[in-house]
């Protein structure tokens, strides 16, 4: 905290000259462990962040290039990526040093390097990457092979054709089996970004890769698992049991406390579902997913207030409607997940209008026989809300399960009358 305090005096509007006489004079006179020319550059990069154009201080910036210390590397690299388009023709007595760095023996260097390379699109800069991101795909250091594995989908993006010539592709795909899991999310996270804008790329998984990316999933950062999940959708189960046998793998990943992953997850469930032969392992899977997908799950049998489980619809509205929109989609083809949870549905007063016609949706989606009594009273309360839009939705809810429910037929005409006589 002290330290961000301190930098705040560099964010004032300096004068390009008067940089550039304190970073000559630095570099004739003693600067004692580079100190003066460190705060001239974030001098600069603090007008960079102010929007004021530093551009012609690009000579200066680049003799700072060799000094070894990190920091002054991250602010000139920095500066070489928001100003190389300006100045290409004196991008290129960096390269030399770019490259140099890219053998340094600190990982935090080497991978700095092949990263701000791979945000020069430069045909010369690109060109200079080549063999240096080669040897970092293979670097003993996971640091630096889970940026460079980054650095190809960079680059796939500026050039494919590069990417595809020098099989940059297949050595990620070596990657998946790398030892450390964050390299292996990095490298499935790239290989998803190429093949989303390569229509001839398929992505298709062995049953033993998917297990080791599988296996990868306990030491992921929440990014990588959703990339590792998603990723399981390019492989296909060529038996029942091989499909059980990942559900059952992925099934704990239902208890995560970021909804994204809790999703993904489900998603990646529903998937395999379609594989999987035993009815009874289905409806397992579907018990399974009923509380993370918004259930405060309370056990009836035990009425122990423990085991309620805090998820997706205890979040804000924003995330309760994509859960909502998500769950719609899954009880239209997996109704028995939510089947005995309608009630968790009902609206609240202070629920944004959005939510409400979401919910209300679903609740006729749930609506069966055993439940048509208390979905009936629910719905006869929403139409004497204020709302008209609201009001008009549920109304057309209750004929629609008077038809979709013959025996609450009546029921459902009788509380239509008596709206019809309140008005």
């Amino acid at each position: 905290m002290a330290a961000s305090g301190n930098d705040a005096k560099f964010f004032t509007r300096g004068k390009i000259q008067e940089f550039k006489s304190e970073l000559q004079d630095a570099a004739r006179g003693k600067d004692k462990k580079f100190q003066k020319r460190k705060t001239v550059l974030k001098k600069i990069v603090a007008n960079i962040t102010m929007g004021n154009d530093m551009s012609q201080m690009f000579p200066e910036v680049i003799q700072c290039l060799p000094i070894p210390v990190l920091e002054i590397k991250k602010m000139v690299y920095l500066f070489l990526v928001s100003y190389n388009r300006v100045r290409p023709d004196l991008i290129e007595h960096a390269i030399p040093h770019f490259q140099a760095d890219c053998e340094d023996r600190n990982p935090l260097i080497r991978a700095l390097a092949i990263r701000t390379m791979s945000y020069i699109p430069l045909p010369s800069i690109m060109t200079a990457l080549i063999e240096p991101l080669r040897h970092s795909i293979k670097d003993a250091d996971p640091y630096v092979r889970k940026t460079a594995a980054i650095c190809v989908a960079k680059i796939y993006l500026v050039d494919f054709r590069l990417v595809e010539r020098e099989k940059f592709i297949d050595s990620l795909k070596d990657l998946l089996k790398d030892a450390n899991p964050t390299v292996v999310a990095n490298a499935v996270a790239a290989l998803t970004e190429i093949s989303d804008r390569n229509d001839t790329m398929v992505l298709k998984f062995s049953f033993s890769l998917a297990a080791k990316l599988v296996a990868a999933l306990e030491n992921c950062s929440e990014w990588g698992q959703i990339y590792i999940l998603d990723s399981l959708l390019n492989y296909v189960p060529q038996t029942s049991d091989e499909a059980t046998i990942m559900t059952e793998r992925i099934v704990a990943r239902l208890q995560h406390s970021n909804s994204a992953v809790v999703l993904t997850v489900i998603k990646v469930l529903l998937y395999l579902m379609n594989y999987i032969e035993s009815k009874q392992s289905n409806d397992y899977l579907c018990k399974k997913m009923g509380p993370p997908l918004g259930i405060i799950s309370l056990s009836l049998r035990t009425r122990t207030y423990d085991e309620y489980l805090v998820t997706l619809l205890s979040s804000g509205p924003e995330v309760q409607y994509v859960a909502l929109r998500n769950i719609l989609l899954i009880i239209q083809r997996r109704p028995s997940v939510l089947k005995d949870d309608v009630k968790v549905f009902f609206c609240k007063y202070n629920d944004p209008i959005y939510v409400k016609l979401a919910k209300l949706e679903i609740i006729y989606r749930l609506a069966r026989e055993s439940n048509a009594a208390i979905v009936l009273t629910e719905l006869h309360e929403y139409a004497t809300e204020v709302d008209i839009d609201f009001v008009r939705k549920a109304v057309r809810s209750i004929g629609r399960l008077a038809i979709k429910i013959p025996p609450a037929a009546d029921p459902c005409i009788k509380v239509l009358l008596e709206l019809i006589d309140s008005k």
